[in-house]
This record gives C-alpha cells, sequence and structure tokens, in this order.
C-alpha cells in the first residue's frame, strides 16, 4: 500500500475513537450516568469526575513505561489492538447498564477510558513510520481534521437516539448509542491494523522494560535543570489543558442542569463546538504564523478565562450558543498551537524524549480538574465549579508569560 494510503488508514483511526470520546465522554454516557445510573443524586458530578481522574491516573503512570514499549517497538500493533479491544468492549458493555448501577458503571468507564488513552501512544508512535519529518505536521493535522469530521458525522448519527431524551420508553434508544460508538470504533479502526505495518525493532519485549520507562522520565526530569524554558512551558500546560479537559467532561452535564437544555438543544451545541474548532485551528494557525506561538496562546488563554466566566452568568440558550463557539474556537487553537509552540521550544535531539513527556502531562492534568470540578459542584453549584476553572486558566497563562519566546527573539535579532 503506498504512503498516501497508508496515511488515510491511520488517519482513520482518529475518526474511529471520535464515536468513543463523543458519544461516551462528551455527550450522551454522561447525561445517562446523571440521570438515569445516579437518579440526579447530589454526588452524582463528583462520581463522574472521579471515574474520569482515576482512569486519567492509572494512564499517568504507566505512560512512560508505554512511551518505551512504543519507542522500542515491541509490538505496537498488537499492543494497540489489546487497549482498542479493551475499549470497544467496555464501551459496548455500558448497554447493560441502568438505574443504581453506579459501580460497575464506573468501572467500565475506567477500563474504556484507559484504553482509548493508552491506544493513543502507540497510534501515535505510528506518525514517523508512515511520513517523514518534514511532513509530521502535516499529517498530524490530517488526523486532527478526520477526528473533527468523525465528531460531526457520530453527532448527527445519534441525533435520532437522543431527540426524545431520557424518558423510558427511549432508554433503549440511548443504550444503542453505546453499542454504536463501539461499532463505529471497531470499524474504522480496522484499516490501521490491516493497510499500516508494524515495523518491528529487533528488540522484543523485555520485563526490563517496565524500569526502563521510569529510569527515562527521571533522566527527563533531570534535564529539565539544561532547558528550562521547556519546563516552565509544561508547567503552564499542565495548567491550561486542565482546565480545557474539565469543561470538555462537564459541558454536557452543565448544559442539562444548570442551563435545563434539551437533547436536541445539546446535539446542536456540540456540533457548533466541533464545527468552531475546525476553524480555530485554521485561523489561530494563520496567527501564530505572523505573531508567534507565545502571543497565539495568551489570547486563547483570556478567551478561555472569558468563556467560564460567561459560563457563570449565562441564563439562555442562545448565549451559550454564542459561548459555546468561542470555546470550540479556543479549543481548536489550544491543542494546534500548544503543540506548535512545544516543537518551537525543543532542540531537535530531544523531540521524541520530551514530546513523551508533554504527552504524559496532557494525560495527568486531566486527573485534577474534573476532580475538583465534581467536589464544587456537589458542594455548592455547578456555576460556582465552572467559575473556579477559570483559576487553571489563568494560572497557566501567567506561567506561561514567563516563557522565552522564540518568535520575537528571532524578529529582534532580524531587526538587529
Amino acid at each position: 500500500m503506498q504512503n498516501k494510503g497508508r496515511i488515510f488508514a491511520w488517519s482513520l483511526f482518529d475518526f474511529a475513537n471520535t464515536a468513543f470520546y463523543v458519544i461516551i465522554l462528551t455527550v450522551g454516557f454522561p447525561l445517562y450516568f446523571k440521570e438515569i445510573i445516579t437518579d440526579n443524586a447530589p454526588n452524582s458530578d463528583f462520581l463522574w469526575g472521579l471515574a474520569f481522574s482515576i482512569s486519567m491516573l492509572i494512564v499517568a503512570l504507566f505512560s512512560p513505561l508505554l512511551g518505551a514499549i512504543a519507542d522500542y517497538g515491541a509490538g505496537k500493533k498488537k499492543i494497540l489492538a489489546a487497549f482498542t479491544a479493551l475499549c470497544i468492549l467496555a464501551t459496548a458493555a455500558l448497554f447493560f447498564t441502568g438505574p443504581s448501577m453506579i459501580f460497575w458503571s464506573i468501572v467500565l468507564l475506567i477500563f474504556a477510558n484507559i484504553g482509548f488513552e493508552a491506544g493513543l501512544v502507540f497510534y501515535d508512535a505510528f506518525l514517523p513510520e508512515i511520513t517523514t519529518e518534514r511532513s509530521y505536521g502535516r499529517v498530524s493535522g490530517y488526523g486532527f481534521a478526520m477526528g473533527y469530521v468523525g465528531s460531526l458525522i457520530t453527532l448527527f448519527l445519534v441525533f435520532p437516539l437522543y431527540e426524545a431524551g431520557f424518558e423510558e420508553a427511549n432508554l433503549f434508544n440511548v443504550r444503542i448509542s453505546f453499542i454504536l460508538a463501539a461499532v463505529l470504533f471497531l470499524l474504522f479502526a480496522l484499516p490501521i491494523f490491516i493497510f499500516v505495518p508494524d515495523k518491528q525493532h529487533k528488540r522484543k519485549f523485555e520485563t526490563k522494560l517496565f524500569a526502563e520507562g521510569y529510569v527515562r522520565l527521571k533522566s527527563t526530569f533531570r534535564d529539565f535543570k539544561k532547558y528550562k524554558n521547556i519546563a516552565i512551558f509544561l508547567a503552564a500546560y499542565f495548567l491550561y489543558i486542565d482546565g480545557v479537559n474539565t469543561v470538555i467532561i462537564f459541558s454536557s452535564i452543565f448544559a442539562r442542569e444548570t442551563l435545563k437544555m434539551t437533547f436536541t438543544e445539546i446535539i446542536l451545541l456540540f456540533i457548533i463546538v466541533q464545527t468552531s474548532a475546525i476553524i480555530g485551528s485554521a485561523i489561530f494557525g494563520i496567527i501564530s504564523d505572523h505573531v508567534g506561538q507565545k502571543k497565539t496562546l495568551m489570547v486563547t488563554l483570556l478567551i478561555w478565562i472569558g468563556i467560564v466566566t460567561s459560563a457563570f452568568f449565562v441564563e439562555d440558550v442562545f448565549t451559550f450558543y454564542i459561548i459555546a463557539a468561542f470555546a470550540g474556537i479556543s479549543l481548536g487553537s489550544s491543542q494546534s498551537t500548544s503543540r506548535s509552540l512545544m516543537s518551537l521550544l525543543t532542540p531537535a535531539e530531544k523531540k521524541t524524549e520530551f514530546f513523551g513527556f508533554y504527552s504524559f502531562f496532557g494525560k495527568a492534568s486531566a486527573i485534577l480538574g474534573p476532580f475538583v470540578f465534581g467536589i464544587i459542584s456537589t458542594m455548592i453549584d455547578q456555576r460556582t465549579a465552572i467559575l473556579f476553572v477559570a483559576f487553571f486558566f489563568i494560572a497557566g497563562l501567567l506561567i506561561l508569560t514567563k516563557v522565552r519566546d522564540p518568535h520575537a527573539e528571532k524578529k529582534i535579532s532580524e531587526a538587529g
């Protein structure tokens, strides 16, 4: 199979796992968990945040090991298949959950999200094998684009299932959507296993890899003393991406409970978010080329602060749609510009090592925010919880100001 075909087959995996992301993490199952499984219990937000935080904690703890395995080959495709199967099977099993099945719902969600997040480590590891270093950015962008397309298609597919809401007569349709997520993931994940070769390294899987991953992590920590600018950026990234993750995980629950939005309105909400995210990635990509990634990210974080502050005061659906459009734009910019700035800050000989740590920070950051949101929502209310998320963006912005801007330094150098 030619490179273009392999790239397409690889990018379809992004399309595939989007079905899980949309139905299980953002739209369908969060509401099903809150309204049906926990019956709107006062601690339901806490339980939802706890389940997500536990799964991300497990992935973060094992990510150095997973990174070591991915770097050394050791059967990437087989391991990716195992994690993908874990996610698909656990997702399909959510069909059998119902009222008061809190424990098993949390267990299945944890397993499903571990499979989803851990699989991404090995999915990303195929990138150097399907294209050249010169095309990493463009091919990676194809994956992001395929993911956004997958989100929109998934939303249109589940709309008929969710249109009647969570009335008892429609619960079967809602549960069918969990099966749909598993089937879509399975179907569109198959091409990567069929058409993308796994370039095996001579080294086989060894038990010493378990220790080696953590030794490498310790070595990377020591290197931060030499690369202080990268360390400062990763500290900022840890905080503001935590805010982004928290908004994503609780957005549908906030829309449903606080704003009393219908399921049709929530589906439209996420269509707006995904569409504007595509626009945001493109527009802010152009802006960052002109003014620099750091300034672009600072503008994005200021928008995020405005978004969560506005959400605290919002009362009507139309205004929330406007806020959602800005959230989508900021989401696209946060993802693309952060990765671009990280690439700019990292020396070529350290890219693999530090990007592994970048991934680690992204996963570890998703532990704190959802947990804190769940506690504050349970103790006070969701409006206060969403306002508290602003502190993650503010803290991230303040630390980001300390990062030396390569774009600005280059302009000064050229001017001199």
